[in-house]
């Protein structure tokens, strides 16, 4: 509960009584590697709070190919927006890549949670503009930056998660296969 309250407080402040009225509101859960947050066609009954590890969410073709969306990790949120607030089956599956403890919260208790202290709305509300620019600025670039390009900025902006996640999956969330992911790590070592 503690990084959760740390990341809250780097947005708003909350009093001593609304910090103890938080804490009703979320349960702690352990997922092992490999295992299952969310299954795609489920309906996503919790939004995700990782305190500590790393999950996937990634989609699977028609051709049973996977495709990472995105990673989460120590202080991000993760889970299927749409299908949590909609209650409608989820596009997703979020898998975790290594043991990861969350806080998780269900729909009902996130809609009490607003009520009871207001204030946690405008923290919603700044983690939801964060999580819109991020979308915004990965579809340009796999719309627009070459495979190169979206290496490095992933680099830059994820150093930690190059030892954390396997290449296939780095690969997979880049859009290029782990072959050319391993030409493009080469070529950069000897450049």
């Amino acid at each position: 509960m503690n990084r959760l309250l740390q990341h809250i407080n780097q947005h708003i402040k909350l009093s001593s009584g609304n910090i103890e009225k938080l804490k009703k509101f979320f349960t702690i859960k352990s997922y092992k590697k490999k295992e299952y947050l969310l299954h795609f066609g489920s309906i996503s009954r919790y939004e995700f709070f990782v305190i500590k590890g790393c999950l996937r969410t990634f989609i699977v073709d028609k051709n049973g190919t996977e495709h990472n969306i995105m990673f989460a990790t120590e202080n991000w949120w993760t889970g299927d927006i749409a299908s949590f607030f909609n209650q409608t089956p989820t596009s997703y599956s979020i898998q975790a890549l290594e043991k990861t403890d969350v806080l998780q919260i269900s729909k009902e208790k996130w809609e009490n949670l607003f009520i009871q202290i207001p204030e946690f709305g405008h923290y919603a509300r700044v983690m939801f503009q964060n999580a819109t620019v991020a979308q915004q600025s990965r579809i340009i670039q796999n719309l627009s930056y070459t495979a190169e390009e979206r290496y490095l900025d992933f680099l830059a902006k994820s150093p930690n998660l190059i030892q954390r996640i396997p290449q296939k999956h780095i690969a997979s969330y880049l859009g290029i296969t782990p072959e050319f992911l391993s030409m493009l790590r080469n070529k950069l070592v000897h450049n």
